[in-house]
């Protein structure tokens, strides 16, 4: 008797233990077929809409991405899962590069220069630099002038331009906030800055300028 209910217990143990592992691997491919069904939702929004909420969706995208790499441990046949998410992974990052390609293109051109001298949409047509203060203005003059000194030669005549107009209002704002506590340390560094940075801006503005003419007169 005793040994009937002990076969019996194993039993239920077994039978348990099978019924818990089945419905881990079942939910395993429930998450992975679930974050193949998203990417494949969001393949199918117009590019206005993706654009509105692309925040929301790059969130729930990095999430179920988490979670169907995580599933992979549950499952018995793990490459044919994998290929599922690789193949989602590369579906989304194509659908993100046409997105961004797009949204660059209705950029104009003095928007994109300043998105890549000082992030995106930092500066509006008021040149106002509001956003900066004594805490991140040696930064932000490093980043721009570091940034144009690495591609000078890629600008053109309008670039050189706009660049000089960016530079004046940087330091319009730096008069600001030297009067709201920027630190001696930093005056100084930006005033080394600048000291190297505006022969640098005059001589390569008035190159661009003077092989523009030139090509005119060609």
């Amino acid at each position: 008797m005793k040994k009937s209910k002990l076969i019996f217990g194993i039993s239920i143990l077994v039978i348990g233990f099978t019924s818990c592992k089945d419905e881990k691997t079942d939910q395993a491919e429930k998450t992975v077929e679930t974050y193949v069904v998203y990417v494949d939702s969001v393949d199918t929004i117009s590019p206005e809409e993706a654009k509105t909420n692309w925040a929301v969706i790059e969130t729930n995208y990095q999430a179920r991405n988490a979670a169907a790499q995580e599933a992979l441990a549950d499952l018995k046949d793990k490459e044919v899962a994998q290929a599922k998410i690789d193949a989602s992974n590369a579906k989304y990052e194509a659908l993100k590069a046409k997105l961004e390609a797009a949204n660059q293109a209705a950029v104009s051109p003095k928007q994109q220069l300043r998105n890549t001298l000082f992030g995106e949409g930092k500066i509006g047509d008021d040149m106002s630099f509001s956003w900066v203060n004594k805490d991140n203005l040696l930064t932000t003059f490093k980043t721009f002038t570091e940034t144009v000194q690495n591609n000078k030669d890629a600008y053109t005549r309008e670039d050189w331009d706009e660049i000089k107009l960016l530079y004046e209002a940087l330091g319009t704002r730096k008069n600001t906030v030297e009067k709201e506590g920027l630190s001696s340390s930093d005056n100084n560094e930006i005033a080394g800055i600048k000291i190297k940075f505006a022969p640098m801006l005059k001589v390569n503005r008035m190159g661009a300028k003077a092989e523009e003419n030139a090509a005119a007169k060609e």
